[in-house]
C-alpha cells in the first residue's frame, strides 16, 4: 500500500521558498501549511513576511495567522494542529505542502517529539503568570540539568519547562531522555530544500529589511509598542523587532537599528542555513533562490511521484 505523502519545503529567510510552496501546491493540488514559528501570529504580516491576500489567493493556506501576538506559542501545540491539517488534506485528496523555516518545527514533524502530556490550561496558565525570576529559579532548584541548558532570559522555554514539571512532577531532562515519538508513523515525507550560498541570503535579507521599512513594518512595530505586548513573547523577538523598537521609543536612530537588524537577520540566516545544511536530509536540495525556475516543479515531481 501506498504511504500517504506530505512534501517539506524548507529555506533559510529570503530563499523564495513561500513562492515555490504556491507554485508546488497549483502544479499538485495541494494546500500550504505554515511551518514558520512566526506566521502563525495575526498582525505582523510585514514584521513576519506572511503571505499576502493575493498570494493566499494563488493557492489554499492554513495555520498562518491564527494566534494572537499575546499567545506564546510551541512547537508540540503546532506540531498537533499541523498534523491534523495534513489528515484533513490526505481526507481531501490534496498535498499537504509545509512550508517554512523553523528547523525545530520540522524536525519534530519528520522524527518525532518527546512524549510529554498535554499541559492542562489551568497549569500554563501558573506558569505564564510566574515572573521570570521565579521561572529560572524554579528551573534552577527542580532540575539543575535543564537550568544549565536554558539562558535565564528565555522566557519562552522556561515557562515550558516549568509548567511540564508542575504538571507531571518530572523533570523536564528526563522528559527528553525518553525516545521520540512520530506523530504521522504512516507519512512518505518528501523533502525539498533550498540552501543558496551565504553571500546570496545575505544581500536578499538586507533588500528584504529595506522593503519592509517601505511596506511599513515601523507602524506595524509601533502598535505593538502601544499595545504594551510583552518583549519577551516570539513576536517582539522577531528578526528587526528589537532592534526598530528602539527607533519607535525615540530611543536609537532609525539607521542605526537598520544596520543592527540587518547584522542579526544576517546571523539568523546564516544558523539556519547552517541547520538545513547539515541537519536536514532532502530528497532535492537547490544551491539558489526560488525565482519560478520552471525546471524546479519537474524535480520536485520526479521525486515526489517516483515509484
Amino acid at each position: 500500500m501506498t504511504k500517504p505523502k506530505v512534501l517539506i519545503i524548507a529555506g533559510p529567510t529570503a530563499s523564495g521558498k513561500s513562492r515555490l510552496a504556491i507554485d508546488s501546491a497549483r502544479a499538485f493540488n495541494g494546500v500550504v501549511i505554515n511551518c514558520d514559528a512566526l506566521q502563525i501570529y495575526k498582525d505582523i504580516p510585514i514584521i513576519a513576511a506572511t503571505p499576502n491576500a493575493a498570494e493566499k489567493q494563488m493557492a489554499e493556506h492554513r495555520l498562518f495567522e491564527i494566534y494572537e501576538v499575546e499567545k506564546r506559542g510551541n512547537v508540540v501545540e503546532w506540531l498537533n494542529l499541523c498534523v491534523a491539517e495534513i489528515k484533513r488534506c490526505w481526507q481531501e485528496e490534496k498535498l499537504p505542502i509545509v512550508v517554512g523555516g523553523t528547523g525545530m518545527y520540522i524536525d519534530a514533524l519528520i522524527n518525532g517529539v518527546t512524549p510529554i502530556p498535554e499541559i492542562p490550561p489551568q497549569i500554563r496558565a501558573k506558569a505564564s503568570s510566574m515572573t521570570l525570576g521565579d521561572l529560572y529559579e524554579f528551573v534552577q532548584q527542580n532540575d539543575r540539568q535543564t537550568a544549565e541548558r536554558l539562558h535565564p532570559n528565555d522566557k519562552t522555554r522556561l515557562t515550558r519547562a516549568v509548567e511540564i514539571m508542575l504538571f507531571t512532577k518530572r523533570k523536564l531532562s528526563e522528559w527528553f531522555a525518553e525516545p521520540l515519538v512520530k506523530k504521522l508513523p504512516e507519512a512518505d515525507f518528501k523533502v525539498v530544500k533550498i540552501v543558496p550560498p551565504i553571500e546570496i541570503i545575505e544581500q536578499r535579507c538586507r533588500i528584504r529589511l529595506d522593503n519592509m521599512i517601505a511596506e511599513g513594518v515601523m507602524a506595524e512595530i509601533g502598535a505593538l509598542v502601544k499595545r504594551g505586548v510583552d518583549e519577551s513573547l516570539p513576536a517582539m523577538k522577531a528578526l528587526g523587532v528589537p532592534e526598530l523598537s528602539m527607533t519607535v521609543k525615540g530611543k536609537m536612530p532609525l539607521t542605526e537599528a537598520l544596520e543592527l537588524a540587518k547584522l542579526h537577520t544576517r546571523q539568523y540566516a546564516k544558523r539556519q542555513r547552517t541547520w538545513l545544511k547539515n541537519k536536514l536530509a532532502a530528497d532535492v536540495e537547490f544551491s539558489e533562490p526560488y525565482e519560478q525556475q520552471s525546471e524546479w516543479l519537474k524535480s520536485i515531481s520526479q521525486r515526489l511521484y517516483a515509484a
